[in-house]
């Protein structure tokens, strides 16, 4: 009996032993895969061929198969063991589930599975941003903290710390859901935050633009799932979701910077090189060879690797997740992060690439020039460009020569001949450079500049002729978060940290609430109620959002143009004067035609265009003829 006993206990101890053994074997080759990129992609894409790269410890030691069919185009090893990036075709492939098979000696080592999933209805001809619109801008770590769970995390470094001006602050998607109708009372119609994507640098990583895995939304602002919620949410009130994509460069805290799939996925000098950032050298034909790469190939900052777009490998990666981020996240745009500084030949493919895919799609390119020409350089079609054959394929770029003007017109005073409102004229009368100038994107003030509130000292009366202006003009206007309600900072004295405040209200315990009307002083209901005002009569108005523009060289540093088509016309007047005009309307019947009146859209007065029209100094009329 005792001979049977431990022999019943021998062969539980061998079945246990063999368990152990099955599961330490299951766990390793478990193992064997730690990421997976793009985690799975969609049927019936323009993009058939998938790049997926597979990494893992030594995972290039493998053959690699697939079941169902699909297709393996080709596989790609680079001098680096723990990657193997495997193409797919999947054209003609329905939605389904499949397995990659990867063997060694002709065993199976392990299997991965993967997914081919179902697009939204229509999701290739969606909608974008354009002149209808109105782009607010915000600092998502500084909106509004909804969800204070999760201001820190343990898969991050940099936890939340209010007191400190560059800390984590704890706003998140969770804030800004919230807070969506206060964006539609304003009148905005799409929402631009800057990266939410994980940025794991150990300080200053609140604005996103160092990230650190490109597929992960920083669990400091919600979960990926929250992300879909945001675009979700802002499509149920008729709203658009505008990522901030960032192709020129990652941070140094990226996983894949720890353990480059190449040598030549970054750019290396070898090692680091400071770009010179004089961008004018990526179409100067007398600039030197060394100045053109040191601008394109060098590091924006120490802490960010400059990706290499002429690398087929992260070209393919860049226009995947990209791509990705669109169909996964149902996104309505991009603005492209210092566009002009990519290999410019590589960004023209990818932008290409999403346009191909998403033939409505709308990127903003970050080019940071203060000459129209260069500018217009970069805008899909350009006959500047096609000089040297170049088309970046980039649908619109940011009006950076007017904020130039916005940023010093409306402290001076006495118009001359290159001083004042002149600036405003010589802008728009440059537009002839542009393939399409309703593309562009204008704006007073970004994240990066001088807050506008702080260079005119909360001057409500220049604050109406700048948002007057850029709600009026040709383009899509874009507006940084706080400014409707005076929010200032200081830049120059106090670094980007000033720019870029909590908004009042957004944190439990804020002593001012300006997200709601009862919670906002008399000074910020006055900035808040005039743009509301303003920006929401622009909603309906497409001659303002397509209409032609006939200007007229400014008197008296007072400024007026036309907004027009077959059946409607907005008269637009600003005095930058700081007294009282008086000027006659028989200058502008060119424009005025048959037209009896004007009726002021902020004040309700109306106006006999017959007789002379006075204006008060520092002021707007934004008048609808009759």
């Amino acid at each position: 009996m005792d001979y049977i006993k431990q022999t019943l206990r021998l062969c539980a101890f061998a079945r246990i032993t063999k368990l152990v053994i099955f599961l330490l074997i299951s766990t390793s080759t478990l193992a064997q895969i730690d990421r997976v990129e793009p985690p799975f992609w969609w049927s019936d894409m323009n993009l058939s061929e998938v790049q997926i790269m597979f990494y893992g410890k030594n995972i290039a030691q493998y053959d690699v198969t697939t079941s169902n069919s699909i297709v393996i185009e080709r596989i790609l090893k680079t001098e680096n063991p723990n990657y193997v990036f495997v193409t797919i075709n999947t054209k003609n492939e329905v939605a389904q589930d499949f397995e990659f098979f990867f063997s060694k000696n002709k065993k199976i080592a392990f299997t991965q599975n993967y997914s081919l999933k179902s697009r939204r209805e229509n999701s290739a001809l969606r909608k974008s941003y354009d002149a209808s619109d109105v782009i607010y801008l915000i600092m998502p770590d500084r909106f509004a903290n909804g969800n204070p769970n999760n201001d820190s995390d343990k898969s991050v470094t940099e936890k939340e710390n209010r007191e400190l001006p560059g800390g984590r602050h704890g706003g998140d998607i969770d804030g800004i859901i919230k807070n969506l109708d206060y964006l539609k009372e304003l009148g905005v119609t799409a929402l631009w935050p800057t990266p939410l994507n994980e940025d794991n640098d150990e300080k200053h990583s609140y604005h996103g633009y160092g990230q650190s895995d490109v597929y992960k939304i920083d669990p400091r602002y919600g979960t990926n799932q929250d992300y879909v919620k945001l675009s979700a949410e802002l499509h149920k009130r008729g709203m658009k979701n505008i990522m901030d994509y960032v192709t020129n460069h990652w941070g140094w805290k990226h996983w894949m910077y720890k353990d480059l799939p190449t040598y030549n996925w970054i750019h290396q000098f070898p090692g680091y090189s400071q770009s010179n950032y004089r961008m004018t050298t990526q179409f100067d034909t007398n600039a030197s060879a060394i100045d053109t790469k040191n601008c394109m190939d060098g590091w924006f900052v120490p802490s960010m690797p400059d990706l290499n777009q002429s690398n087929p490998l992260v070209l393919k990666y860049l226009i995947q997740n990209a791509i990705w981020w669109i169909e996964y996240a149902d996104l309505d745009g991009f603005r492209v992060d210092t566009y002009s500084y990519n290999d410019k030949e590589g960004i023209s493919k990818w932008t290409k690439a999403i346009t191909d895919e998403y033939p409505n799609f709308n990127i903003v390119g970050e080019v940071w020039m203060h000459n129209q020409a260069q500018m217009a350089y970069w805008q899909k079609d350009s006959k500047i460009g096609a000089i040297q054959n170049y088309n970046s394929y980039l649908p619109s770029v940011m009006d950076f020569t007017l904020h130039d003007a916005i940023s010093s017109i409306f402290n001076e005073d006495s118009g001359s001949w290159d001083k004042g409102m002149i600036k405003a004229y010589e802008n728009f009368a440059n537009d002839f450079l542009y393939p399409n100038p309703n593309k562009l994107v204008v704006f007073a003030e970004n994240h990066d500049t001088q807050r506008f509130n702080e260079i005119y000292k909360n001057d409500f009366k220049k604050y109406q002729m700048a948002m007057t202006l850029i709600a009026t003009v040709r383009g899509i206007p874009q507006i940084y978060y706080g400014s409707e309600i005076g929010m200032a900072g200081n830049k120059e004295k106090l670094g980007d940290a000033d720019i870029r405040k909590d908004f009042p209200g957004g944190w439990n315990g804020d002593a001012n609430n300006a997200f709601t009307k009862a919670g906002r002083t008399a000074e910020q209901a006055k900035f808040f109620d005039f743009s509301s005002k303003l920006f929401t009569w622009r909603k309906t108005k497409s001659v303002i959002h397509s209409g032609k523009t006939t200007h007229y060289i400014p008197e008296n540093n007072v400024y007026v143009y036309f907004r027009h088509n077959d059946s409607e016309s907005v008269m637009v007047v600003i005095n930058n004067n700081p007294d009282l005009i008086t000027f006659k309307t028989n200058r502008f019947q060119e424009n005025i035609k048959n037209y009896k009146s004007g009726k002021d859209v902020l004040t309700d007065k109306s106006f006999d265009l017959k007789n002379d029209i006075e204006i008060e100094g520092k002021s707007v009329l934004i008048l609808e003829l009759k």
